[in-house]
This record gives structure tokens, C-alpha cells and sequence, in this order.
């Protein structure tokens, strides 16, 4: 099972999702109070389970997909990358950058697995 990281940042507070190996594969926002820090945890455990996949890679993105989902979409580095959206369209996290989109899509699946881990202060 991953584990939540909730760490004092310059401006606050942010969390990091880790999978059972110890790689981060989400980040939060940073959020001017603790409290909101754990309410956007939360808010993954929610929605993380039942958001389907919107791959904007594809020509006919599937944008029409209602939130929470997550959403696949190349930077312009050409890296693959997701980020989940919550039920009232806000990112309440983001990954790292992934070569392949079969590893993004992986990590998908790692924060679906892990959304429910426990929280600890770093």
C-alpha cells in the first residue's frame, strides 16, 4: 500500500502520493491551510476510483467526458502526463512526466490503487 506525504512548503502545504515502492506518482496543489491540504486528499480518495480516462493525445479528445476523470495529455516536451480533475472540474493532482503513455497510464491505475493509503506529515 502507498502512503500520502504531507509537507510544509514555502507557501504552505502540499501532498505527494506514493505508490508501495516509494515513487510519488501525484502531486496536489499547494493550499495555504493544512486543513485544505487534507480536504484535496480527500478529494482523491472520492474521486480517483470512479473517474474514467480522457486521452487528449487523441485528434477526437474525449472532452466531452463529465468530471471527475482523468485526463491523458503530451506536454511540449512530448512527455505523457495526467492529472485528476475533481467533480467540479478543479486539478486536485497532477504526475510527473512518463515517456511512454503505457506508463502514464499506469500510474493512473497506481493512484487508483493507492488513492486510499494513509496520511503522513514529512
Amino acid at each position: 500500500m502507498g502512503r500520502y506525504e504531507v509537507k510544509t512548503v514555502r507557501r504552505g502545504y502540499r501532498f505527494n502520493l506514493l505508490a508501495g515502492n516509494g515513487q510519488i506518482v501525484g502531486t496536489g496543489e499547494i493550499y495555504s491551510a493544512k486543513v485544505s491540504c487534507l480536504g484535496g486528499i480527500e478529494s482523491v480518495r472520492r474521486n480517483a476510483p470512479i473517474a474514467p480516462i480522457a486521452d487528449l493525445c487523441r485528434e477526437s479528445a474525449e472532452r466531452r467526458i463529465r468530471c471527475p476523470r482523468f485526463e491523458v495529455y503530451a506536454d511540449r516536451a512530448g512527455e505523457y502526463r495526467f492529472r485528476l480533475r475533481a467533480r467540479n472540474g478543479k486539478i486536485i493532482l497532477v504526475s510527473e512526466g512518463y515517456v511512454r503513455k503505457e506508463g502514464c497510464l499506469n500510474g493512473i491505475e497506481s493512484v487508483r490503487r493507492n488513492a486510499d493509503s494513509k496520511i503522513e506529515e514529512v
